[in-house]
């Protein structure tokens, strides 16, 4: 019966039964302040936001972080992961991903393969995180018109922006699971060394094994060749003074990790025009050979980051933000490397922050980026490429009274040249936005946004040529792509304060000239793509109303949906998130805290051509808290536990949803010492 609730009209008769009940009414409960989202180019408040904003940081963030930044976002509104196994996920907003969301790293591009497949790791820790961000709208522009879904920013300490107040602190914790019998262990230290130097220094082991899933799989009790092993370290160096601060940070992340759903039985076939020609033999699938395919990745990053008040007259701040990064990951099958993939590439941003001007505060900025990426071997789909791309961009608020008004400006160029007699590619964009914020009322805002962004296509996208068997697909690319354009409506209703609070968000995104992988033909599971170009509609809506019932208790009502069409019948888009709806109980007692908290994943029955339903399924999950200091240390317990009814569930928006389904029941422990 659940399964067949609408979270459209749900989600908005909650927020608006919210405003009934609550609207101008006597308000004895506080109000939480704001979280500053830093990424936000003006450092705003979550809730000065024009468009939504997730912000875990705290307890919540250390109960839940996971292995990969998809499986740490997942549960959010409007985020899902496009789950790879245990080694590899990335944030879907909205029903977008690859390089419509941005990841960045304290405000600089993670550079990595990450959004050329979805089973290249993110090359980040977020075990090491502090804060993480997730954002839209016109501040999004200042990290590229093509962050169409979104940006997520991993905040971390690594290089240092004060002086620690005792001259010294850091913190270390230890977790372990029992869905994967994982291992982790993460230490970090921070250290005033005099003369306004500042070194800080962290490290991170995990080791994970293939884990369980829910019940009743006909592939057995785990997925084969979902293990995850991960070791990274950081040392960073600050001189902070009184005006800012100027560091620099080396970072060594290495991942072995397996490729689950990797099969052998696809390796006869191939394209003969617009069909599959296949020849198969000894169609063991996965298990021919010498076991499941492996990835070996190594990043190494240098990361420049700097802060100065009143650089220049006129100019309240200058920030710096730059990275070089040096990436390789190898792909092992029967013992020997079957393709490499490296990505040479350099970032780099500088924003200047003007005083008020006729009422107007806002950043001027300047970002260059270099991406030289190549992928060499059996499964090498696209020719070696280098990427050029210069972006400016202006960002611009004013107050008037109780409405906020934002807007933003970019302008893109890039370059691709491609080491094949493709011809290279050269792209122009030009990204606009406007929002406001009105607060009409004590604890109550209503914000909306509008924009019109471009995003330019990628190399995968404009060349890629060949089978990738990771996916079980053979790609082909375009080089007559174009940029798409995107015009996006959004309105967010909210209430930060008293007994009932709530945030609710519509929103309709229109895009000219969408790019998208077409597949042409199907054999057993494998498919024939051609990325191609037709207009799209993404439609949908996310939110959440939480009512509290008693001094240390609430209760949440939260959900999301997307819709995603081609234009004029073209049909569903493929990989789109099933709805969600579901309910959450919290609790604060003393030094305890927790939640109980269930949820329905609709089945998936829209869907594109050649792709199957996807089933619905329920989960529900425990967390606990114990936070207390042991030694003079402040010591947080914490226990989370997942999936606890063992349901056997599958990711519609997975390439491998058959092959790896979700992990089954899971107890998360750990411990964490702040000193």
């Amino acid at each position: 019966m659940v399964s067949r609730l609408r979270p459209v009209p749900l989600a908005v008769a909650a927020a608006l039964s919210g405003c009934a009940v609550a609207a101008f009414a006597a308000d004895p409960a506080p109000t939480l302040a704001p979280v500053t989202v830093s990424s936000s180019a003006l450092a705003l408040g979550s809730d000065e936001m024009a468009t939504p904003v997730t912000v875990l940081d705290g307890d919540e963030l250390v109960t839940k972080r996971g292995a990969s930044l998809g499986e740490t976002l997942e549960n959010e509104e409007g985020i899902r992961s496009s789950h790879f196994g245990a080694g590899a996920g990335r944030p879907i907003i909205r029903g977008m991903d690859g390089a419509r969301v941005k990841v960045l790293s304290d405000g600089a591009e993670v550079q990595d393969a990450s959004t050329v497949s979805p089973d290249h790791a993110v090359a980040l820790e977020p075990m090491l995180s502090q804060q993480i961000e997730v954002l839209r709208g016109p501040s999004a522009l200042a990290y590229g018109g093509g962050a169409i879904g979104g940006v997520v920013n991993v905040l971390d300490n690594k290089i240092p922006t004060r002086r620690p107040a005792r001259g010294i602190e850091g913190s270390a914790e230890v977790r372990a699971n029992t869905g994967a019998g994982e291992s982790a262990e993460a230490l970090g230290l921070t250290a005033d060394v005099g003369g306004g130097l500042v070194v800080h220094a962290e490290g991170l082991k995990r080791h994970a094994g293939d884990y369980r899933v829910g019940s009743g799989w006909d592939g057995g009790g785990r997925v084969g060749g979902s293990y995850n092993n991960t070791q990274t370290g950081s040392a960073g160096l600050s001189w902070v003074g009184q005006r800012g601060y100027l560091g620099a940070a080396y970072t060594d992340q290495r991942n072995r990790y397996g490729l689950p759903g990797h099969n052998h039985s696809y390796e006869g076939c191939s394209a003969a025009g617009d069909r599959l020609n296949c020849i198969v033999e000894g169609s063991d699938g996965a298990a021919a050979g010498e076991g499941v395919p492996y990835v070996l990745l190594r990043s190494r990053r240098w990361d420049v980051r700097g802060e100065l008040s009143d650089p220049l007259p006129g100019f309240a701040k200058a920030r710096l933000r730059a990275s070089t990064t040096r990436y390789r990951h190898d792909e092992i099958e029967d013992g020997e490397i079957d393709t490499t993939f490296r990505n040479r590439a350099r970032d780099g941003r500088l924003e200047l922050e003007h005083y008020p001007v006729a009422g107007w505060r806002g950043v001027v900025g300047l970002q260059l980026t270099r991406r030289d990426f190549s992928a060499l071997g059996d499964d090498a789909i696209v020719a070696p490429s280098v990427t050029d791309r210069q972006g400016v961009y202006l960002v611009e608020e004013k107050r008037i009274g109780d409405l906020r008004l934002e807007a933003g400006l970019r302008h893109e160029r890039q370059t691709i040249d491609i080491a094949s007699d493709q011809g290279n590619t050269r792209h122009t964009g030009n990204s606009a936005s406007v929002g406001a914020v009105w607060r009409f009322a004590p604890q109550y805002s209503l914000g909306t946004s509008l924009s019109r962004t471009q995003r330019l296509p990628t190399a995968e996208e404009l060349y890629s040529n060949g089978p990738h068997l990771a996916t079980s697909t053979i790609e082909r690319g375009d080089p007559s792509l174009r940029a798409e354009t995107s015009r996006n409506i959004d309105l967010t209703l909210r209430k930060t304060g008293g007994d009932t609070t709530f945030g609710a968000s519509v929103f309709r995104n229109r895009i000219g000239n969408y790019i998208y992988a077409r597949t042409l033909d199907a054999f057993e599971g494998l498919q024939l793509v051609q990325y191609a170009q037709r207009d799209a509609t993404f439609t949908g809506v996310e939110g959440h109303v939480r009512q509290r019932i008693s001094a240390f208790a609430g209760v949440t009502l939260f959900g999301d949906y997307v819709r995603a069409q081609l234009a004029d019948g073209g049909g569903d888009l493929p990989r789109i998130p099933a709805r969600r709806l579901g309910v959450r109980l919290d609790t604060t007692w003393g030094r305890w805290s927790g939640e109980a908290e269930a949820y329905r994943v609709a089945a998936q029955d829209r869907l594109a051509a050649f792709e199957t339903r996807t089933p619905g399924y329920t989960m529900v999950n425990l967390t606990a808290n114990y936070t207390t200091r042991l030694g003079g240390l402040d010591t947080t317990f914490y226990a989370r536990g997942t999936n606890l009814t063992n349901t056997l569930a599958f990711n519609h928006s997975s390439f491998i949803k058959n092959a790896a389904p979700l992990m089954g029941r899971n107890l998360t422990v750990g411990a964490r010492v702040a000193f």
